[in-house]
């Protein structure tokens, strides 16, 4: 039994790096602990040793909040003096690359980063550079990747017992960064993390916000087509409850309400009808918890993680390249896509 204790270090103590655990508290949505700090606190491989936040007051709080020894306002000198095996980055994507390629050329062994990843491709490829030359274990935060309920669709889909998969339909839009790189990363989880051969978006942006290749705001998704190169189709459409269906030649596989539910399908009977079958049971957990054991084991294996940097870059890519498409009125958008330099957002 492994009892090694990984020192980690919180750089941003915004929402997700310790107070969204108020928010959602009481809720059916998101399995407490939900922040990064709370979930360091339940981990028995790990210690929150500090925290950074540039508003010493945010700082103060949560260190108080969730017993923090330290905390910095100068994430690089936190950094340098804790000697972290861990870093969690849970700042605006703006500086995500600069945070990441420090950590990983300063002896961190893992990084968990909030989504999204960043805020250009450029960015993203410096990320995925800086992660393969230090052989860093990392994730990127987009939590359904480890909850138990969608970790099932997906165990299902690749048993092959609802044959050949043919769609997934995820129903929901959102902005590009803040909100669709939850959909994106969760489409490439149910199409078995394939890589995408081409994508087709609608975004609500103006042509004229493309001028300077940088949009104004994070501009919102309102469909989009991704092409696998396993022959599996994505496709969003706008939708109200976060709900996302894997149609296959022998039934179908739905998570409903934003994963409280999910319906299970499959071809049976005397018609050979798509009928309602039993969803197998699952235990409910922490998503975020489940995100830094992941990167314990990994540490432990010297393994990849299950939302590795390669994964993260190939979401957030889908991510540009739905924009990308908007901005060529429509066009298909190959990968890689060329235009590396699309910004989205001020930061």
């Amino acid at each position: 039994m492994k009892t090694t204790h990984y020192r980690a270090c919180l750089v941003g103590c915004g929402r997700m790096g310790g107070t969204i655990d108020e928010e959602v508290k009481g809720t059916p949505h998101g399995a407490l602990p939900y922040s990064h700090a709370a979930s360091y606190t339940v981990c028995e491989r790990t210690a929150l040793v500090a925290a950074a936040d540039v508003v010493e007051e945010k700082a103060q709080y949560v260190c108080d909040k969730w017993d923090i020894p330290k905390y910095y306002l100068d994430y690089q000198e936190m950094i340098i003096q804790e000697k972290p095996d861990i870093v969690s980055i849970a700042t605006r994507p703006g500086n995500h690359a600069e945070i990441t390629q420090f950590a990983a050329e300063n002896g961190v062994k893992g990084i968990y980063c909030d989504k999204p990843l960043c805020a250009s491709m450029v960015e993203a490829d410096a990320m995925l550079e800086a992660c393969e030359k230090y052989d860093i274990k990392f994730n990127l935060g987009t939590q359904r990747r480890w909850t138990p309920g969608y970790m099932k669709m997906r165990e299902i889909l690749e048993s092959g017992e609802l044959g050949e998969r043919r769609s997934i339909i995820a129903y929901t839009g959102g902005s590009a960064l803040w909100g669709y790189t939850h959909a994106a990363d969760l489409i490439l989880f149910l199409a078995s993390d394939s890589p995408i051969e081409y994508v087709q978006g609608n975004v609500a942006v103006a042509d004229a916000d493309f001028e300077d290749n940088r949009t104004e705001s994070d501009p919102s998704i309102v469909m989009g087509f991704i092409r696998f190169q396993n022959g599996i189709n994505g496709i969003s459409v706008p939708g109200t409850a976060y709900e996302f269906e894997v149609n296959c030649s022998e039934g179908t596989v739905r998570s409903l309400n934003n994963g409280l539910g999910f319906q299970l399908r499959k071809r049976q009977g005397q018609f050979n009808e798509i009928l309602d079958t039993q969803f197998p049971p699952f235990q409910r957990k922490s998503g975020t918890v489940g995100c830094i054991e992941d990167i314990v084991e990994a540490i432990d294996t010297d393994t990849e993680t299950r939302g590795n940097i390669q994964l993260a870059h190939r979401s957030t890519e889908m991510v540009f390249a739905i924009v990308d498409s908007q901005r060529q009125q429509g066009r298909r958008v190959k990968m890689p896509m060329e235009n590396r330099e699309l910004y989205l957002g001020r930061w």
